[in-house]
């Protein structure tokens, strides 16, 4: 995965811990998408350069315990999620 400053997302971004787009720090300070418009909480991977995402498809797992998802096109936004003031 290539270096990427603090404060800016790569281009593409996956959950997987076993994906080359893995990257479990900017995971865990919090990254939001918006996929057409609509903020979403289920997307596995997303491509902002190609156009898609890949969110999973209700609580089915594949034999290795990943999520069973589908590959949607249309306008990627990613962004940080603002932490939660408690």
């Amino acid at each position: 995965m290539t270096d990427t400053s603090p404060d800016t997302l790569p281009d593409r971004l996956s959950a997987t811990l076993g994906s080359p787009f893995y990257n479990e720090d900017l995971l865990r300070r919090g990254v939001g998408i918006r996929f057409n418009g609509v903020e979403k909480t289920n997307v596995e991977e997303y491509c902002i350069s190609e156009g898609w995402v890949r969110i999973a498809a209700g609580t089915s797992r594949d034999r290795k315990g990943n999520p069973i998802t589908i590959k949607l096109k249309g306008t990627v936004e990613a962004f940080f999620q603002e932490p939660k003031e408690g």
